[in-house]
């Protein structure tokens, strides 16, 4: 039992039988893999030779500080790049530039247009460098070509539009930036214009009920009421005058018809002195509140006067009469003396009434005026919420035209800095580092990279053609094979007799494939140090 597990696990990985395979075909991999690695690195010297040529690239920001100048163009350096890489690699642009160098003129078959149009954009590469924000600081143009000076003279040209399509985009779009928003400035002033004289027409339509004349109307109207209650105190004081001038008429006139005219003037002086009293006792009391320019003081004086004349008259008219002496004849030429006097009298107080009753009008004329202006401001007072309102409406609108424009103010001078940054090229920009570069050695084929391929190559020919002649090959190799077949077991073996001739001939073998075994990798490093020196 402990032989057939032995016998078992040996069967399981059989490295007798796989170093028989070795010995057995190492010939077939030796020749296979020599020749696969020659016809790939053979073939290598024999491709097309193209050179690149590169540049480098650096994206400069804005030498202005983003504080002083804000740049009105977008910011999106890769979608940017990639919009000026779509508008170099047009059709038109390569076109003009395979026109001028004579690009791929030199091939076997006659190529069209756009067949050198896609075969230059396949050589063309552009490669962008990131920092460690992941944001773009530079990139990379190279271009393949068969001769290195033109892969030179095409990368500096490729570089140049570049650099002055970059200018040109920017400066480009800046000035579509500023160009839409003095359109908009525009629109908007003149919105401005509209709300600002709609507001004006409003406010010239409802003059006195503004809401910011509120509190001019309110003083306006205390001051008339105000002048209202002293025309009206002043009115009544001309209607008690009037009362007054109008009681001493009647008096006069009685007593010009029953009585003498010393009854009569002895009869009035009473009534005069309470008259002249009454008079200043008012004087006194308008004095204490206004000064003597105040028209009802200086009426109040004027009555005063004129009452007090009266007073004196009278008095002369008494003095006179008692001069006189009391006979009938006497009596007789006072009567007669008294009549004139008396007659006087009647006529200034009826003078007196007549202007009082003129002023009695004035006042009446001057009260109502003064009501219609309260009238007046009281209804402005009362519509001044409605007007307030609606102004308000109109206000709120010029308002917003009113921020809007000065936003859009703001915006269109800070975008005309931003274009003149960009026209004296103060902006981001490209600036090339180093010149394109003059190639030395070929980039394509790439003789050492070619000849690692050919030891892969003859690597993979070399298992391959070995194992598929051991694949194909149906004889016996070995004791354990015959075992197999036969249906008994095997009860002795006879050893394999080699003679000494048989030995000496495959010492001999041995040692030349030894040597084609060195000889093949000899070959294999010295092929890959010439593809080392020669690029």
């Amino acid at each position: 039992m402990p032989e057939v597990a032995d016998e078992e696990k040996a069967e399981g990985l059989d490295i007798e039988r796989y170093r028989d395979i070795v010995r057995r075909r190492y010939p077939h991999f030796l020749v296979s893999l020599f020749v696969g690695w020659l016809v790939v690195w053979t073939a290598s010297w024999f491709l097309p030779v193209s050179y690149r040529s590169g540049t480098l690239i650096l994206v400069e920001e804005s030498t202005m500080p983003r504080d002083y100048v804000t740049p009105n163009i977008n910011d999106d350096l890769q979608g940017r790049l990639q919009n000026l890489t779509q508008q170099i690699i047009s059709r038109t642009r390569l076109l003009r530039i395979i026109d001028d160098l004579n690009l791929y003129s030199g091939d076997r078959r006659k190529m069209t247009p756009d067949e050198k149009v896609e075969r230059m954009r396949k050589d063309i590469n552009i490669e962008l460098v990131r920092d460690a924000r992941e944001q773009i600081t530079a990139f990379n143009i190279s271009y393949s070509a068969r001769d290195p000076h033109i892969a030179q003279q095409v990368t500096g040209d490729l570089t140049q539009l570049f650099i002055h399509e970059n200018l040109e985009v920017r400066q480009q779009q800046s000035e579509g930036t500023t160009k839409f928003l003095e359109g908009q400035l525009e629109n908007a002033r003149k919105n401005l214009a509209e709300q600002e004289a709609k507001v004006r027409e409003f406010e010239g339509s409802h003059e006195g009920n503004l809401p910011s004349q509120q509190a001019t109307s309110l003083q306006i109207l205390s001051g008339l009421q105000s002048q209202l209650d002293k025309a009206q105190e002043a009115l009544n004081t001309a209607q008690q005058q009037r009362v007054y001038l109008q009681t001493l008429i009647s008096q006069y006139r009685t007593f010009q018809t029953t009585s003498k005219p010393a009854d009569i003037t002895a009869t009035g002086l009473p009534a005069i002195d309470k008259e002249l009293d009454r008079l200043k006792t008012q004087l006194a009391t308008l004095s204490s509140q206004y000064t003597d320019q105040y028209p009802g003081i200086r009426s109040l004086k004027l009555q005063i006067a004129k009452t007090e004349k009266m007073r004196e008259e009278v008095i002369a008219g008494l003095k006179s009469r008692d001069s006189g002496g009391s006979g009938p004849e006497g009596s007789t030429g006072g009567h007669e003396m008294a009549d004139p006097s008396q007659g006087a009298t009647l006529l200034q107080l009826q003078g007196q009434l007549q202007a009082n009753q003129v002023e009695i009008a004035d006042r009446e004329q001057t009260i109502a005026g003064l009501k219609s202006k309260v009238n007046e401001y009281q209804a402005r007072l009362n519509q001044e919420p409605e007007t307030e309102q609606k102004l308000a409406d109109l206000t709120r609108g010029y308002d917003q035209s009113k921020a809007n424009y000065d936003d859009l103010l703001k915006k269109e001078s800070g975008s005309r800095m931003a274009t003149s940054m960009e026209e004296m090229q103060q902006g981001e920009r490209f600036r090339m580092i180093d010149p394109p570069s003059l190639p030395l050695k070929p980039d394509f084929p790439n003789h050492l990279k070619f000849c690692e391929m050919a030891v892969g190559v003859g690597f993979a020919l070399g298992i391959f053609v070995a194992g598929g002649l051991e694949f194909l090959d149906d004889r016996l190799q070995s004791d354990k094979q015959i075992k197999a077949l036969l249906p008994m077991r095997v009860i002795a073996e006879i050893p394999e007799v080699v003679s000494a001739v048989d030995l000496q001939r495959n010492k001999n073998r041995m040692l030349i494939w030894c040597f084609v075994a060195a000889f093949v990798f000899v070959t294999i490093l010295v092929g890959s140090a010439i593809s080392y020196r020669l690029g």
